[in-house]
């Protein structure tokens, strides 16, 4: 096998790029492209197609994206753990997460876990719930962390906690003194949203549905900073669990208000791995933290914060 003609390829199926492939790889494109010639020629099979958009794969090309994205992540699973056979702490753990962990929790446990494996480096990612389980799926990421997790047969749930979504209001709206709102009065009011690939909004979607209410989305966003923002600014109401605010509702920038409806209270924030890939070492050690964080959370006042 020649194991630089598949690199060499897998590189181009990650960029859609000979020539981004090149730079990653510090290689001419001359040579990527003669090295997939003799893929293709060995395969009896084109690989890749030009178009004036860039490059797209062929359904051969597909199907060995998939098998060279899973060796090259095996091949660096297998480095690792020969590596801490012979004693060594190195290692990356490459973890996918929902914006609202980045603020509080997500750093805080990377510099607890730094303490004891200094050499442990991260690769974080924050994206939406949906992108982030395709992510597990396409092995991107071995820990992802998503809001209300949908059941999925590859997915496996390691841990959850569960924290009611709230409204969000500036303390000078209507309801920043109430004792709690309903969804009705919440859709009343001008709002910013997450886009609808993010696990809170089709929480919120699917009450929304039920209740056959038609809220006045004044924003949606692909950033949980531009909701929170909006709030802020007075002009719109959003909805989102404390966690993701803490700062701000500690500050009294922002006021949480309960939403009454048994649906809000019961949000959960997930932490999910690949059920059938053995995580690397390093992933294996952090996940126990997150996990055992997550845990602990159920039965704290104070949450994850």
């Amino acid at each position: 096998m020649n194991l630089s003609a598949y690199r060499y390829f897998n590189e181009v199926a990650e960029t859609r790029s000979i020539r981004r492939a090149a730079d990653r790889l510090h290689v001419a494109p001359s040579a990527i492209s003669r090295q997939i010639a003799i893929l293709e020629r060995m395969l009896g099979s084109l690989l890749l197609e030009r178009t004036n958009t860039g490059i797209q794969l062929t359904p051969a090309g597909l199907v060995l994206e998939r098998y060279t994205r899973h060796m090259f992540r095996d091949l660096e699973r297998v480095q690792e753990s020969i590596k801490n056979m012979k004693g060594l702490r190195l290692g990356e753990v490459k973890i996918w997460v929902i914006e609202g962990l980045l603020v509080d929790f997500l750093p805080r446990a990377i510099s607890e876990f730094n303490e004891e494996f200094p050499a442990i480096k991260f690769s974080v990612y924050s994206e939406s719930s949906d992108r982030i389980i395709e992510a597990l799926i396409r092995d991107e990421t071995e820990i992802g962390i998503v809001f209300n997790v949908k059941p999925r047969p590859s997915i496996e749930v390691a841990a959850q906690y569960t924290e009611p979504v709230m409204c969000i209001a500036h303390p000078s709206h209507p309801f920043a003194d109430r004792e709690s709102v309903t969804l009705a009065e919440v859709c009343s009011q001008q709002i910013t949203l997450p886009v609808a690939s993010f696990g809170l909004r089709q929480f919120i979607d699917q009450a929304i549905t039920k209740q056959r209410l038609t809220p006045d989305i004044l924003v949606s966003t692909n950033h949980l900073e531009m909701t929170k923002a909006m709030a802020l600014t007075g002009k719109t109401l959003t909805v989102a669990p404390a966690l993701a605010l803490r700062k701000e509702l500690r500050e009294g920038r922002l006021k949480a208000i309960p939403i009454s409806d048994p649906d809000f209270a019961s949000a959960t924030s997930a932490v999910c791995i690949h059920r059938d890939r053995r995580l690397s070492y390093a992933a294996a050690e952090f996940l126990k933290r997150v996990v055992k964080s997550f845990r602990a959370a159920v039965d704290s006042p104070r949450g994850l914060a």
